[in-house]
């Protein structure tokens, strides 16, 4: 169904452009235009085959009317045109009379970026049911669509799958870019492959460890999943956050044993405690007490873990250690992105949640790659493939 768009004939077409701009706002400021900016190189490719560009993208979620006016993509449209040296059209709707006319006066070379897709799913949810009415309107528009929005590749929705039932539909650079990275580092790794994972629930991680065990020759686990790990071996985790289901804990400690000798754990932990925000101390991972719970990872552990990443080739960061919003405990993370930067080895950063602390503490340009998606590219991996791609 999807082909790249290096296949394809785009000259003076009329694109629909699937792109990722759910970014983060504040105060009516964007506080990360990361995800506008690695769209820049289809929007280039575009218009330099002299495209009419019609942008589609989703921002945030819509539950009600009063989260169309804090979710509005008019600010990203606005920091679009200062991205680009061509004229950048908003639209304050998805569809409507007004949009059918800004299209037919859209000259090539120009952008038109359409109102939140997301705007659909009230009341009706229409954008993430995929109502097939709805793409074949946002198809109409156009000659051809290009889902470049990768973030969004595991969804879908009428603007990510639906599109590509009435027209020929391509993939856009990011996407090949991302998918290309992925293949070529994580799925068919060269050399000595080592995982660094973390996150809280290890329930939503258990089918990214089963696929990527067998490929790796190391899996370092931090934060939550790390504590769900100690608990399934029996340790007193305390307070800290973990999984409390017996049967997965079962399954947990089963994976644990079989990889045993890939699979690293925590051997002393920073611990804070519940009802004294000033509390830290730093426990090996047997010693703690019921009210205990742990932060971040200990200097032991640290030190355990620098020497696995000193003997890899290649690194996928894919978490946390721990609470690194937390200055109490954001040590080992910020240590981790030190040893992972001075060991000069490839390092992949894939993961919302690992993204958003390499760039929290500044490491951006100092890994290899930072991928644009959170949970699609989890999916990616575990599928080898995109939800979009049937």
């Amino acid at each position: 169904m999807f082909k790249s768009i290096k296949e394809a004939d785009i000259t003076d077409k009329i694109v629909i452009l699937r792109e990722d701009y759910n970014v983060p706002i504040k105060d009516n400021n964007i506080l990360d235009d990361t995800k506008i900016l690695a769209s820049l190189k289809t929007i280039n490719y575009l218009l330099e085959n002299n495209c009419k560009i019609i942008i589609l993208s989703h921002l945030g979620k819509i539950k009600s009317e009063k989260d169309k006016s804090k979710y509005s993509l008019e600010i990203v449209a606005k920091r679009l045109n200062e991205l680009v040296p061509v004229s950048v059209i908003f639209a304050k709707y998805t569809r409507n009379v007004e949009i059918d006319l800004k299209v037919r006066e859209l000259k090539s070379k120009e952008i038109l970026v359409l109102e939140n897709t997301r705007y659909e799913d009230y009341p009706d949810k229409l954008e993430s049911k995929c109502d097939l009415g709805l793409a074949e309107y946002w198809a109409s528009l156009g000659d051809i669509f290009v889902m470049d929005a990768f973030a969004s590749s595991h969804r879908r929705h009428a603007s990510t799958y639906g599109i590509s039932k009435f027209i020929p539909s391509y993939l856009g650079l990011l996407v090949e870019e991302e998918t290309q990275m992925l293949n070529n580092y994580i799925l068919h790794p060269n050399g000595v492959f080592t995982i660094i994972m973390g996150g809280s629930k290890i329930e939503d991680k258990l089918p990214l460890m089963k696929k990527l065990l067998p490929k790796c020759n190391y899996m370092l686990l931090t934060g939550g999943i790390a504590n769900s790990c100690l608990k399934a071996l029996g340790l007193n985790v305390g307070e800290s956050l973990s999984l409390n289901d017996d049967n997965t804990l079962y399954d947990v400690k089963q994976l644990l044993i079989q990889y045993r000798n890939k699979i690293s754990l925590p051997l002393d932990v920073i611990i804070g405690r519940k009802y004294d925000e000033n509390f830290v101390d730093v426990k090996n991972v047997n010693e703690l007490l019921t009210d205990d719970y742990i932060g971040d990872i200990g200097p032991k552990t640290l030190q355990k873990y620098n020497t696995i990443i000193d003997q890899s080739d290649i690194i996928f960061l894919n978490g946390t250690c721990g609470i690194y919003e937390d200055k109490r405990f954001s040590n080992g993370t910020q240590e981790l992105f030190k040893a992972l930067k001075s060991s000069g080895k490839a390092v992949i950063c894939g993961g919302g949640d690992a993204v958003s602390a390499v760039k929290k503490f500044n490491y951006q340009k100092d890994f290899t790659y930072l991928s644009t998606g959170g949970g699609a590219t989890l999916e990616y991996i575990i599928n080898e493939k995109m939800s979009i791609i049937d």
